[in-house]
């Protein structure tokens, strides 16, 4: 068993931390709400209870809602199981149930308008690397692997220098510019289907589908980063 640090507080100090707030309740009150489950603190190698922070706020929540919603067991039970995989509970709620956030996209993504702007400036490829940061090697092998797309003439236009700040910035971690080939293949496949439903009885505004389609990827992204640990 891990020993109990010296920011942990005993339950004679939980309590008078308590007391002024909560008159009424007592240490076999606290241990009593430790017997249902409802908080778990730690425990010394000689079995005192030692609290963390976190421990006193959940006992605080426990007696508030006990004295101010004159909610059960149970329902506290529940509530605090919400918020224990990270779903608020309102402070001045009377219903048993977390609140779950509504489900909205990414608002760090670029918006539709950005997504249909103007294709940009044509650079030469001496022009890409200097506004990218990047050497010429790295625009060459982003040519030859598809990342970079010339035009006729052999300029570089819409997203180009972008794309190579992207391509310098993840070269510094090590990803070489052979690796980021799955990105052009999404990318295309991405705008495919995004051309697809643009064709579709509806019509919608193409910059409206790309939008969406790159909050599904953002948010796959996001989702995978999480599972791995």
């Amino acid at each position: 068993m891990t020993p109990a640090r010296s920011d942990r507080l005993g339950i004679g100090a939980v309590l008078a931390r308590l007391q002024e707030e909560f008159p009424d309740v007592s240490l076999s009150k606290i241990r009593f709400l430790e017997a249902e489950g409802l908080i778990t603190p730690e425990r010394t190698p000689s079995g005192y209870r030692k609290f963390t922070t976190a421990d006193v706020e959940r006992l605080r929540f426990v007696l508030a809602a006990q004295r101010d919603r004159f909610w059960p067991l149970k329902v506290i039970r529940d509530a605090l199981d919400a918020m224990d995989r990270g779903l608020p509970v309102e402070a001045d709620t009377t219903t048993s149930r977390p609140s779950v956030p509504a489900a909205s996209l990414d608002p760090e993504l670029p918006g539709p308008a950005s997504l249909a702007g103007g294709a940009g400036p044509r650079l030469t490829s001496a022009e890409v690397a200097a506004a990218a940061s990047a050497s010429e090697r790295l625009i060459s092998e982003l040519t030859d692997f598809g990342l970079l797309r010339p035009d006729h003439d052999g300029l570089y236009p819409g997203e180009s220098s972008r794309i190579a700040a992207a391509a310098a910035q993840l070269a510094a971690f090590g990803i070489e510019a052979r690796h980021l080939r799955p990105f052009r293949v999404a990318a295309d496949r991405e705008v495919g289907l995004i051309d697809y439903a643009a064709a579709s009885a509806t019509r919608p505004e193409p910059a409206d589908v790309a939008h969406a389609a790159l909050a599904l990827h953002t948010a796959l992204v996001k989702d995978a980063l999480h599972r791995r640990d």
